[in-house]
Parts: C-alpha cells; sequence; structure tokens
C-alpha cells in the first residue's frame, strides 16, 4: 500500500509541476505582454501630441510601417475627390464628442499636386447622414490642408465582410481596397486621421482617432500566477494527506 500511495503522490507531483509551470509561463508572458503595451501607450501618446510634420515624400511611402510612422502627425496639402469617397461603418462610442453611436468613417481621396494621393479619413458621420448630400457643406472644394496622424491600414479579419464598391459598402479602412475598386493609381499605402479642425457644417467630426488601448495584461498575469499558486497549495494539502493517510494506515497494527 505504502508504495501504491507514494507512487500516486509522485505522479500526481509530476502532473501539478507541469501545470504549475504552464500557468507560470502564462502570467510571465502576460507580463512581456503589459511591458509592450505600456510601451506602445508611451510611443502614441509622444506620437500623437507631437507638431504636425511634411508628409513624406512619395519615394519614402514603401518604407512607412507601424513601429516607426504610425500615429506622426503629418500635415498635407491637396484636393479632396468626393466622387471617390467611402463610407466605412463603425460605431463611435466615446462621450468627447457630440455624436456617437453607429456610422460610418468618411475616407476621401486627396489629390496632392504631384498627382500621387493619400487617403484621408474626414472624420465620424452618424448612421442618418452616410448620404452626401445631407452633409454637403462639409464637401470642401478647391485646395486644402489636412493634418493628423498617419494610420496604417486596418483590413479587418476572417470576420469582416468583403467591400461591395457597387452597394457602397465598406467595413475596413483599407486605402489599398479603394485604390483597387476606383483604379486610382498612386496611392499612398497609408491614410491620414483628419484632427479636430471643423469641417463647415459640423459633419464630417475630424479628430476622433482613437488613442485608447485597453491594458488588463496585469490582471491576467496575476490571475495566472494566482492559478498556479492555488493548483500548487491543492496538491501540497492532497499530497499530505495522502501520506498522512498512508502512515495511520502503516502504524495501526501496532497499536
Amino acid at each position: 500500500m505504502a508504495t501504491t500511495v507514494t507512487r500516486k503522490v509522485v505522479l500526481a507531483g509530476l502532473v501539478c509541476a507541469l501545470g504549475v509551470a504552464i500557468l507560470c509561463g502564462l502570467g510571465t508572458w502576460q507580463l512581456e505582454r503589459l511591458a509592450w503595451k505600456e510601451g506602445l501607450i508611451a510611443m502614441v501618446t509622444t506620437r500623437i501630441e507631437a507638431p504636425a510634420g511634411p508628409l513624406p515624400a512619395e519615394a519614402d511611402w514603401p518604407s512607412i510601417g507601424f513601429n516607426d510612422d504610425e500615429y506622426r502627425n503629418v500635415t498635407l496639402t491637396g484636393t479632396f475627390d468626393h466622387a471617390h469617397e467611402v463610407a466605412v461603418f463603425t460605431s463611435l462610442e466615446d462621450d468627447r464628442f457630440a455624436v456617437s453611436g453607429p456610422g460610418y468613417w468618411i475616407l476621401t481621396p486627396l489629390d496632392l499636386a504631384d498627382g500621387s494621393t493619400v487617403i484621408v479619413n474626414r472624420g465620424f458621420v452618424p448612421h442618418d447622414r452616410r448620404d452626401p448630400e445631407s452633409r454637403s457643406e462639409g464637401r470642401i472644394e478647391g485646395e486644402v490642408t489636412v493634418s493628423g496622424p498617419i494610420r496604417m491600414p486596418e483590413p479587418g479579419n476572417l470576420f469582416t465582410p468583403d467591400p461591395d464598391p457597387a452597394r457602397g459598402d465598406w467595413y475596413a479602412r483599407d486605402p489599398a481596397q479603394i485604390a483597387e475598386a476606383f483604379g486610382l493609381q498612386r496611392v499612398a499605402p497609408f491614410f491620414v486621421d483628419a484632427d479636430a479642425t471643423p469641417n463647415p457644417g459640423g459633419l464630417p467630426l475630424g479628430g476622433t482617432t482613437r488613442v485608447h488601448f485597453s491594458n488588463s495584461h496585469l490582471g491576467y498575469a496575476i490571475t495566472w500566477f494566482g492559478l498556479a499558486a492555488a493548483l500548487a497549495g491543492v496538491y501540497t494539502a492532497w499530497a499530505f494527506g495522502q501520506l498522512r493517510g498512508r502512515q495511520l494506515a502503516e502504524d495501526a497494527p501496532r497499536q
């Protein structure tokens, strides 16, 4: 019996040790994610608060990426191509703004003087103001200067519906999709979020760039480490009970 109990305790201990190692590994991974998220938040905060600089030259566009350029403020001048405006379905949930709820990002090509094009996210409009005729004051004609952060494409995921340009249904902010749908040439592989400079009539509502990131990694790490400690504690109590019971069984005939 002693051998059987000892074997059971040892085998359970090995399983427990494996479980504790996995849980501690998950906790460590969450701490690493916490450091990454805090670094991301610091980067975004620094860039979003910095003064706007000039738009990178077209020759430099292929090298623009998230690590060095996402949320970097730039200024660009051109003419809006309202005929190729795109309304991307979204939902704006932010008490800072006068309008919110279901609606659309209004993405409009801005044709630059050199013949290249940058897609500008002019901002948010409520669901019932999707029709450009309902906000005609905001369709600025002539040359305009736009400032705002560079944003990398957001092509969506496996659950994002494909766009239907014929119906005007768009679900992702992806300059490449827009360029392909309308046959646009020399389009930047990024887009720019317009800042809060008011548009005539108030729409689209600019300055709605989302810069708040959920950061629950510390809580997750505590949970994983707590589960590891709980598992070790449960095993210790169980193993102690098993060994104590074995000892009592061995001592019983001697009484």
